[in-house]
């Protein structure tokens, strides 16, 4: 997979995470369920950063890890 593909992935999580405050047919991903899909990633590319990648899934920061 390449950065596109994670960034893709994130922003489909962003998007449901944030659905889930409006729709209670959404239930929010858990954070074990992100760590899972953030070690998978890591599996696939030995440079897929982990931290910034689950903070980017937070909203914590931009998909390069710099602001929103």
């Amino acid at each position: 997979m390449t950065k596109k593909h994670f960034i893709a992935l994130a922003d489909v999580i962003r998007e449901h995470q944030r659905l889930t405050n409006f729709n209670d047919q959404y239930k929010p991903f858990t954070s074990d369920q992100l760590e899972t899909l953030a070690d998978f990633c890591k599996a696939q590319n030995p440079n897929f950063n982990l931290e910034r990648w689950l903070a980017y899934t937070a909203g914590d920061c931009g998909p390069n890890g710099g602001a929103r």
